[in-house]
């Protein structure tokens, strides 16, 4: 048994879905969360900045002694993974290799779409990975960088977001596709409005989920499960203030949490 936490990074808020998927999976867990909130959204930034972003929060994180590291950010995954994992001897999760395999079992007809932000998109790690599975199916990307500005505003199912999903996604069922890759944490946070614009022949694959049944098959393999009982603790970090923090642990977790402020850039 390890009661040593896993921690979780995003680039913001948007992370707190797939800490929704592992307090689900894992109830026992304690859990530490960074977001980035100075500094999102990653999506927007060159690789070399996501690299040194995606280091640092290795960094803290690596100070709270924790036992894995699960970096909720999809734009990290895709650009930064193989330097994290050089740097620590943490085991680390991207959210991109279990997105892929729930893509590949979403779909029927092998058309299958995936959201993420300009970044995401660019790297071409869905479309390289699920097309390295099955050269059969067909896979069409598109950037949809105003989902994480809305989502970190707490603009999740509104008329602007609504009309920013409907924007988005014609282009995209307008292919056939019959499954959907939320390639960004923060999206889950816009599914109600993000389904509606696509409707419901399309399946909406959500990373978050297969990520962390990953991890959990990764520790009970290694008995690192934490198997006291009750509710683990739960930390949360931010590098700035945001005011809809609370209303997105609401939204997310289903109560409210307190965040600590943290600097950083000192990592």
């Amino acid at each position: 048994m390890d009661i040593r936490p896993i921690g979780v990074f995003d680039s913001g808020v948007g992370g707190l879905t797939v800490v929704k998927q592992v307090m689900k999976v894992m109830p026992q867990e304690n859990i530490v969360y960074f977001g980035d909130t100075a500094r999102v959204p990653y999506g927007t930034k060159s690789k070399e900045a996501v690299t040194k972003y995606s280091l640092q929060n290795v960094r803290f994180l690596q100070t709270k002694d924790v036992k894995a590291i699960i970096v909720a950010c999809n734009t990290a995954s895709s650009n930064s993974l193989e330097a994290m994992r050089a740097s620590t001897d943490i085991p680390i999760f991207g959210v991109v290799v279990p997105g892929v395999e729930a893509a590949l079992r979403a779909t029927k007809n092998g058309r299958v779409g995936v959201i993420g932000t300009a970044a995401t998109v660019r790297s071409g790690a869905y479309e390289r990975m699920i097309c390295g599975a099955n050269p059969q199916i067909q896979v069409f990307s598109k950037a949809c960088p105003l989902f994480v500005p809305l989502a970190e505003e707490g603009w999740t199912d509104n008329e602007v977001s609504r009309l920013a999903a409907q924007n988005y996604l014609t282009e995209l069922t307008q292919k056939g596709i019959d499954a959907l890759v939320l390639g960004c944490t923060h999206y889950p946070l816009l599914k109600r409005c993000i389904g509606t614009a696509v409707g419901d022949a399309v399946k909406l694959v959500d990373p978050a989920k297969a990520t962390a049944q990953q991890v959990m098959t990764f520790l009970a393999e290694r008995g690192q499960r934490n198997e006291t009982q009750g509710e683990g603790e739960r930390r949360f970090y931010l590098s700035d203030t945001t005011d809809t923090f609370g209303f997105l642990c609401q939204k997310a977790l289903k109560r409210r949490y307190e965040a600590q402020i943290i600097d950083i850039e000192t990592y």
